[in-house]
């Protein structure tokens, strides 16, 4: 063997220099493993220590959160105890201990919160009935709590309905014939035209009328001449028949007069407008022929209207006729116009439950047209009455109810029955008294803490144990 295979070997059997990147050794790997497990339990301290800290800073924002709301000072447990207890009223017995946060916690002892360890506070029998909390004075005005008194004063029930313009159906008239025959020289060619008692609406020509003329001239002729010879009683029964017949299809006096003057029947007979108004219906043309019966136009006079009302089935027994009422359009804002209830009408539109309640208005210058919409409004006198801001009243399901004021802080729920409403007053029936204060702003923080502090009598409230 030479001396080059002797180097050679021990080249190769020599162990690796410290640091060679070949292959690491298993030092360094259990030292960067100590190192890793390190960084995450100090990562996980901080962790721990930052979740605590923000726990108790919760806890003690949300004490203090509830200190601020109802006044209550910050010192010891058996401090903040005895003085809800001292507020509750000495010789009140205690129901239970709850949570202000947290209503839904109930002990038979003292203590603190199991969430979010506050101090428990005591109701008392009374409270819980009755769900009474107290709010200091200083503290209302910050929390927007206005307080008023029950007052005694008269006040006007105002009933407010839809109406709606109408035509006066005693000023309506409607034009038909009572024989048949031709139209000619029609006068009315549109609705909406204006006519005047007596003005010529149109000519009629009819074979049966010109006959029945030529009858009541042939029976004036012989009345002459049977008045000469004495027998005058035949003749006048003959001009009278003939005279009747043509007044019931039409003829007037003086029609009548002209064909006597000129002793020619008539071929065209004028037919004119029994009444003035305005014509809202026309069926007829220039030249038509018609029959006996058909109604050729509608005139209605617009010189008087009516205003009807649908009045709602509960306020229906205080309108009354010779009631006064204020109507209200649209059409013309700002000139109410005033009028008298003529009628009641004796029965209900099923579909609304609502009573229809006529009032007649004049109508100058035609300025309000049929069917118009109108605000109808009646005022009813009821006398001195108690009174309250509607604002005070809070509305729970069935019940009505406001907030008394007893004083020192303390304000309880009291159920009332409302009546009568006017702007932004309401009647109180029962359950206050003249000279009582109750909450009239505010009253959703006080109806939420009432909520928190009573049990399940009051309000409803389900209980649940600790």
């Amino acid at each position: 063997m030479t001396d080059a295979d002797l180097e050679a070997g021990r080249t190769a059997s020599a162990p690796a220099p410290r640091g060679s990147p070949a292959e690491p050794s298993a030092v360094t790997t259990d030292v960067a493993s100590r190192r890793t497990s390190g960084a995450l339990r100090r990562t996980r301290i901080v962790t721990a220590v930052v979740v605590g800290l923000l726990i108790i800073i919760a806890i003690s924002f949300h004490r203090r959160l509830f200190e601020w709301f109802t006044g209550s000072s910050a010192g010891g447990s058996t401090s903040a105890t005895a003085h809800v207890a001292a507020r509750a009223g000495s010789g009140s017995d205690v129901a239970y201990y709850t949570c202000s946060m947290h209503p839904h916690v109930h002990a038979d002892v003292p203590g603190k919160c199991p969430i979010c360890s506050m101090e428990l506070t005591p109701v008392t029998t009374e409270a819980q009935q009755g769900g009474v909390i107290h709010i200091e004075d200083n503290r209302r005005s910050m929390l927007g709590i206005r307080t008023t008194k029950v007052v005694r004063a008269p006040i006007d029930l105002e009933i407010t309905a839809n109406g709606r313009v109408a035509i006066d159906e005693t000023r309506l008239h409607e034009i038909t014939l009572k024989i048949g025959g031709y139209i000619s020289d029609l006068k009315i060619n549109a609705t909406g035209q204006t006519v005047h008692k007596g003005d010529t609406l149109f000519t009629l020509y009819s074979p049966e009328l010109y006959a029945a003329e030529q009858e009541y001239l042939i029976a004036r002729r012989s009345g002459d001449v049977m008045s000469g010879t004495g027998d005058s009683g035949h003749g006048n029964a003959l001009l009278h028949a003939a005279e009747t017949k043509l007044r019931l299809w039409g003829f007037g006096d003086d029609q009548l007069r002209a064909i006597a003057a000129t002793n020619e029947p008539l071929e065209r007979v004028p037919f004119k407008a029994p009444a003035s108004g305005v014509v809202i219906e026309k069926t007829v043309v220039d030249g038509a022929a018609v029959m006996a019966g058909a109604r050729l136009f509608r005139i209605a006079d617009l010189e008087q209207i009516w205003v009807e009302a649908d009045v709602y089935e509960a306020d229906l027994p205080r309108i009354t006729k010779g009631m006064e009422s204020m109507i209200a359009l649209s059409y013309v804002p700002g000139k109410p116009r005033t009028g008298k209830v003529a009628f009641v009408y004796p029965y209900l539109d099923p579909a609304t439950r609502t009573g229809r309640v006529r009032i007649a208005l004049p109508n100058q210058g035609l300025e309000l047209k049929p069917d118009m919409f109108a605000t109808v409004t009646f005022k009813i006198p009821l006398g001195p009455r108690l009174l309250v801001p509607t604002s005070a009243v809070v509305y729970t399901g069935p019940r009505r109810l406001v907030f008394l004021d007893l004083g020192s802080g303390a304000l309880r729920p009291q159920e009332v029955t409302i009546g009568a409403r006017t702007g932004d007053r309401v009647e109180i029936v029962s359950g206050v008294q003249d000279g009582d204060v109750v909450v009239s702003s505010g009253n959703f923080l006080v109806a939420a803490e009432s909520r928190v502090r009573s049990a399940s009598g009051f309000w409803g409230d389900t209980d649940v144990k600790r």
